[in-house]
């Protein structure tokens, strides 16, 4: 059988060099021709897991509350803040945020309502809201009231009173929503009953529709991005100022990796040309495997533009990979047709490139299919940007595969076998010191592999979920920068609500039996109209005197917290409205008025976004310090709950966190889950395809130890340095058990064959390490050093990858070079 498929292969490639080029050049630029289309996308979704239930409970929350579609600005003039020419200066740049197109309204220290300066009754109040822009504004009496406010203390203004926060609302696109809606709605339906013909018609229809809006809407709000940004730089000798919020934070992750897609991207294509032509000395061996190198890199690009797939933040590196993949396949190629070179007196090209596909055909078809199965484990993430890199990884490495076995040797077949190459270099004796080495100190050897093995389990016990946004960019740069300021000054940047229902049964209680409002206990100036009017009080589970007390313990309760900033709810908003009594005691009655008298634009901005209209839930909004280095966001979400619930007393039904830090937090603890523990199933998988390849369930097992000693010295080495596990590092644990995969079966094959000359198995290990110990050491330096230049990036995830593919190679390269061979030495498997 395979000699039959040798043969096909021979005639259908070996034998049509010019037509196999011609037809890889054909199929390359049909892809090109869509490689243009190459997009990005770095959107909030791509941080949350797509099925879960908390994300459809956040944009309910989002939809009847508020959203994170805003731009925030921090704004810190050189002049006295409430000066003149700073209040001109920010009434200019606010005036100029609305003219933008996506922009739907602007708040700042200019627009809010002020009742202290001077103090108003609540009469007054209803007449018309005063603000700085009011002609007799006393600006010493409001700068107090801007410090000392419960609202806008450390939200609008910082509490040394020199930066304020300009909020810039974004327009709600009701297209985008529409669309996120019905496509969601048939997912959620398709994950219980199997979809109709015509229902799968309309997902696919719906989904093509969302994701080339969702990719319009992307461009229009870069482009918002770049806009604000050429207002601020107008501004640098006037104010100090920093741009943040969700969009921006996107669009600039998408700048980072573009711009380190490009720069480094050339930059770790000239330094492997470089290693290559330094490690092998001839034109050909470094401009062939580029060119192929290229090709499945410009294939893959055009391929997923042309099905309209966007790469991520977590995916982006999946060109660096299929680099590494494809070259390494390359490289056995080429060592092996070196040897056979330098071994074959007056040789014939054809017999060349033969023979070392011939030898290579086979292990590099496992070493494919085994790297494949590594990069499967990260379909079981419930991420879908994780997910489709695995997706990625496999559609990739069968396009490397295919054109190192056709173009490849397609091209070799032109070109003449030249001068024999002389093998004894640097390399070699590397590589044959290693296996003296491990030959006379067997039992240091051993131990050292141990000591790495304990130390290495220490180190992936240390491993947490734990991270900070912040620590994603360095520390010169705006993201940075702005987020710390907002920290610091502005109450937080992390968006955490608390929401809180009424209990089931106040629903099924007689209206009767609930609270009444008696207005004749009350000596007020003003009187409601109609009692209908005061019902709020009466109908409401929360708005009224008693549960509000509970409210405020609530909001009291996370005020206190070390890892939580600005605290807003029903209670800061009646905080500030109950200085208009003269802060006589609060009552039913009281809420009443206000809730009846304040004009509908106050009740909209202090009242709606945290209760709603009929008073059974209420909304608690508290942003997390993303910079306190001691953030456990698993551990404050239940500390919260458990808080509410076993010490306030509320049931838990009641109680729901929501926001962006629990989603981002329910991701992190499906990572840990669903990724670390899959990962022996991963290793049960390639053991079984080791005992199929080598025929041997004693080899397989003795082949699956380095490959597990290597993937725990990475997870080790992030444990040990404190490096956590979130969606860019959980891939490296994918690339790392693929890599040290591809060297175990080229290793083990060869040594198969070389066993079989003599039956001396120091011997056989002497003459692997000189053969098929060059093309791993070649695969390894060339990769490691070409990838070292990642460490320049600005974008945190990015060095990260960049060093721990780098160690993972050196890792698998030594665990294969040393453990290997000495526990197939030691336990003698080979028959």
């Amino acid at each position: 059988m395979l000699s039959a498929l040798l043969r096909l292969y021979e005639n259908l490639v070996l034998k049509q060099p010019i037509a196999i080029i011609f037809l890889t050049l054909l199929i390359t630029a049909f892809f090109a021709y869509h490689a243009p289309q190459f997009k990005l996308d770095a959107s909030a979704d791509s941080l949350v897991l797509e099925n879960d239930q908390a994300l459809k409970y956040y944009r309910s929350i989002s939809a009847r509350y508020s959203s994170d579609d805003f731009l925030v600005i921090t704004y810190s003039p050189k002049e006295d803040l409430f000066s003149a020419a700073a209040l001109n200066d920010l009434r200019k740049l606010r005036e100029e945020l609305k003219q933008l197109d996506l922009i739907e309204s602007v708040t700042s220290i200019l627009d809010v309502p002020l009742t202290q300066s001077p103090p108003v009754s609540l009469s007054e109040l209803s007449d018309g809201i005063r603000t700085l822009e009011t002609p007799d504004m006393d600006m010493d009496l409001a700068r107090k009231e801007f410090l000392n406010s419960p609202l806008y203390h450390q939200l609008l203004i910082s509490p040394d009173g020199k930066t304020t926060a300009i909020q810039a609302n974004l327009k709600h696109d009701e297209k985008y929503h529409q669309l996120l809606n019905d496509r969601n709605q048939l997912r959620e339906k398709q994950l219980t009953t199997p979809l109709t013909n015509a229902e799968l018609a309309q997902l696919k229809q719906v989904s093509k529709e969302f994701k080339d809006y969702s990719h319009s809407l992307q461009d229009e709000i870069s482009k918002l991005i770049a806009d604000v940004r050429a207002l601020i730089s107008k501004r640098e000798n006037i104010a100090k100022m920093h741009l943040g919020g969700v969009p921006m934070i996107a669009a600039d992750s998408i700048a980072y990796i573009q711009n380190d897609l490009e720069t480094f991207g050339v930059g770790v294509i000239a330094f492997i040309i470089l290693i290559l032509a330094v490690s092998f000395k001839k034109v050909r061996w470094v401009v062939v495997p580029m060119i192929t190198c290229l090709l499945s890199g410009l294939i893959m690009v055009g391929l997923l533009s042309f099905i309209e797939w966007r790469v991520t933040v977590v995916s982006s590196n999946f060109i660096s990979i299929l680099l590494i993949i494809t070259l390494s396949l390359c490289i056995h190629i080429i060592v092996r047709y070196r040897e056979l070179h330098s071994l074959t007196p007056n040789p014939d090209q054809y017999f060349l490139v033969k023979e070392a596909v011939r030898s290579k055909f086979l292990p590099s078809f496992y070493t494919a299919i085994t790297t494949m199965v590594a990069f499967v484990s990260l379909l079981v993430s419930n991420i879908r940007p994780v997910i489709d890199f695995g997706w990625m990884m496999v559609m990739g490495i069968t396009i490397a595969f295919i054109l190192t076995f056709t173009f490849f040797p397609a091209v070799l077949l032109l070109l003449k076998p030249g001068k024999p190459p002389v093998l004894v270099d640097l390399t070699g004796k590397i590589t044959t010191n290693i296996a003296a080495f491990i030959k006379n100190h067997q039992k240091t050897t051993f131990s050292i592999g141990i000591i790495c093995a304990v130390a290495s389990f220490i180190g992936v016990s240390l491993i947490t979920v734990e991270n900070r946004f912040i620590d994603y960019y360095k520390e010169h740069t705006e993201i940075y920068q702005g987020m710390e300021l907002i920290d610091k000054e502005l109450g937080g940047t992390i968006p955490l609500d608390i929401i809180i229902d009424a209990p089931d049964d106040f629903f099924t209680e007689d209206t009767e039996d609930k609270s009444v409002v008696k207005e004749e206990e009350f000596d007020l100036e003003l009187e409601l109209d109609d009692e209908s009017e005061a019902g709020i009080t009466v109908t409401s589970y929360w708005f009224n005197y008693n549960m509000m007390e509970q409210i405020i313990e609530v909001h009291n309760y996370l005020d206190s917290l070390d890892e939580t900033g600005k605290v807003l709810s029903v209670h800061t908003t009646i905080d500030m409205l109950e200085q208009l009594r003269d802060n006589d005691d609060l009552n039913d009655f009281f809420l009443s008025i206000i809730y009846k008298r304040v004009p509908d634009d106050i009740k909209d901005s202090l009242i709606s976004p945290y209760m709603t209209s009929d008073g059974n839930q209420i909304r608690l909004s508290t942003r997390v310090y993303d910079s306190d280095p001691d953030l456990k966001r698993d551990e404050l979400i239940s500390k919260i709950k458990h808080h509410l619930v076993n010490k306030i007393g509320l049931e838990e039904k009641q109680v729901n966190l929501t926001g962006m830090l629990v989603l981002y937090n329910n991701m992190l603890q499906s990572l840990y889950k669903s990724q670390i523990l899959t990962i022996g199933v991963v290793f049960l998988a390639i053991l079984a395809m080791f005992a199929i390849l080598f025929k041997s369930l004693s080899i397989a097992i003795l082949a699956i130890i380095p490959n597990m000693l290597a993937a725990a010295m990475v997870l080790g080495l992030m444990g040990i340095s404190g490096i956590p596990l979130d969606i860019m590092t959980i891939t490296i644990a994918a690339i790392c058990i693929g890599i040290a995969v591809d060297d175990t079966i080229h290793y083990v094959h060869r040594l198969k064959e070389e066993y079989a000359i003599d039956r001396n198995y120091w011997d056989a290990i002497k003459r692997s390490h000189t053969s098929i110990g060059r093309a791993m050491y070649y695969t390894t330096i060339t990769i490691t050093l070409g990838f070292s230049i990642l460490a320049l990036s600005n974008f945190i995830p990015m060095i990260y990858f960049g060093l721990l593919t780098g160690f993972a190679m050196l890792v698998a390269l030594l665990a294969n070079m040393t453990l290997l061979p000495l526990l197939i030495a030691i336990f003698r498997p080979m028959k």
